[in-house]
């Protein structure tokens, strides 16, 4: 479970509310004047009914689906991906490549791929054009969702906007007894918070953590392409090691002992 995204909108919506209260002097009844149902439907309603009308509905459905890859992701360690390049490294050098068909078995799929394609014997260039070619696939798909996303936070002040344009319209025609202009004002402005509030409380977080995990797993992809193609040319589990290294921070390469290439 994603920790950091569940404890930013906890937070979020509590320094709201909380906010709410001490500017109304903490009356809990002032909370019931930010809840109005006609503009929460003009301001999610719309922005949700303009993004599926920008994508094909299975292309929109897939997006909301990856919002459960924000709040709870597949565990992508580069450290582990660089450590079974290695075990795969030792086995091919002690044993050969065709003893990594059965090493590979219980490791990632996408490694498992490549091993199969080392395996039976397909040319290193070839090796890396298909790797690649499915990395290109699963990035695009993964923009796809974060735009989707991407495109939700910025219809909702839009639609937030509209709102406010409606009530101001319908306050404007409704003149005749100046005490109602205040509560009918507030009523428009409702939208326009909505409209922020679902922006930069929930879209906008749920897109910045989707391009960060697909950034996660494009790198341990890359390591995984590296290691694959340097176990193939039978380079040292050692050499290995110091090359896929390059790729994570200076604070993950002390995970690996000396000469843990070995």
């Amino acid at each position: 479970m994603e920790l950091g995204l569940i404890i930013g909108l906890v937070a979020g919506m509590a320094f709201t509310f909380i906010s709410i209260l001490l500017g109304a002097e903490m009356q809990i009844t002032a909370v019931k004047s930010f809840i109005d149902a006609p503009s929460f439907m003009i301001t999610v309603g719309g922005a949700m009914s303009a993004v599926i009308a920008s994508y094909p509905l299975p292309t929109f459905l897939n997006a909301m689906k990856s919002t459960k890859k924000a709040f709870k992701p597949d565990t992508v360690d580069p450290i582990a991906a660089i450590k079974d390049i290695i075990e795969l490294a030792n086995v091919a050098r002690k044993e050969g490549l065709l003893a990594l068909d059965d090493k590979s078995v219980n490791m990632d799929i996408f490694l498992r791929k490549g091993i199969m394609l080392v395996v039976d014997g397909t040319d290193q260039e070839l090796v890396r054009n298909v790797l690649e070619t499915e990395m290109g696939y699963i990035e695009d798909r993964h923009k796809e969702n974060i735009e989707i996303w991407e495109l939700m936070a910025s219809q909702f002040p839009a639609w937030g906007m509209i709102g406010t344009l409606v009530g101001l319209v319908l306050m404007l025609q409704n003149l005749d007894d100046p005490s109602t202009i205040g509560p009918k004002m507030a009523v428009a402005l409702i939208t326009t918070f909505y409209g922020s509030l679902f922006a930069n409380w929930l879209s906008t977080p749920i897109a910045n953590k989707l391009k960060f995990f697909s950034k996660q797993e494009m790198l341990v992809k890359e390591i995984t392409v590296e290691g694959i193609l340097s176990v193939a040319a039978g380079e040292n589990p050692r050499i290995i090691e110091e090359k896929l290294k390059v790729f994570i921070s200076p604070t993950l390469r002390e995970t690996f002992g000396e000469g843990s290439g070995e």
